[in-house]
């Protein structure tokens, strides 16, 4: 089995039995919760005040992290056009603060970073932290709901297959066209809450709210 110094997995929908399930298959001994806010409608067993002692129970632990490494950042100046803008936020001491945290924590103790989308590469946790830290040596493992682990490099080997826009661009090599990859979906999954959105009014539209409710 491929060695991991960190994980990542999306709670979706699945039930609080199978998401502990997936956690003593890998091992994981503490959940990073990244998710801005610990809260959960559609799911109430994943809001922070009913999972944490659901963890505890397993023998898990539970750290929020959600203040220094969320998807909804609430300064605004970290909005480009209304979308969460990931490589400002990525530039913030805050942000790597949080992320010395986080790798002191998992060299303790392995590790799952926690947020609510199920697909990797529609979450900040793989765009945003997962790409940041394997910048720093890193490996990261994203825990599927199958039970199979997807290293981050494979991960971000069907980033680059599903840009589509990366064939039709003049690019010096594989990295260049990994970071438009990684700009490209960034901007489309990424929480929009600030600023303007297309029709040009102030705040969420209709449709927007809508999915910035299930996002990060």
């Amino acid at each position: 089995m491929t060695a991991f110094d960190l994980f990542s997995i999306g709670h979706s929908n699945i039930t609080a039995e199978r998401f502990i399930a997936l956690q003593h298959e890998a091992g994981v001994k503490t959940i990073a919760d990244v998710r801005s806010t610990p809260f959960s409608r559609f799911c109430p067993w994943f809001s922070a005040k009913n999972l944490a002692p659901l963890l505890a129970k397993a023998d898990i632990g539970y750290s929020f992290y959600g203040a220094e490494l969320g998807g909804r950042p609430g300064d605004s100046a970290l909005y480009r056009d209304g979308v969460a803008d990931f490589e400002a936020m990525a530039r913030q001491p805050a942000f790597h603060a949080g992320l010395d945290r986080l790798v002191t924590e998992a060299a303790r103790s392995p590790l799952c970073m926690m947020c609510s989308e199920r697909e990797p590469l529609e979450c900040h946790r793989c765009l945003l932290l997962a790409r940041a830290l394997a910048a720093r040596g890193l490996t990261i493992g994203h825990i599927l709901h199958d039970g199979n682990i997807e290293p981050h490099a494979v991960t971000e080997q069907r980033l680059v297959a599903l840009d589509s826009e990366g064939d039709s661009l003049f690019v010096t090599g594989q990295q260049e066209r990994l970071a438009a990859a990684y700009l490209r979906q960034s901007r489309a999954v990424a929480y929009r809450g600030k600023g303007r959105d297309k029709t040009g009014k102030t705040g969420l539209s209709g449709a927007n709210k809508k999915t910035a409710a299930r996002k990060n």
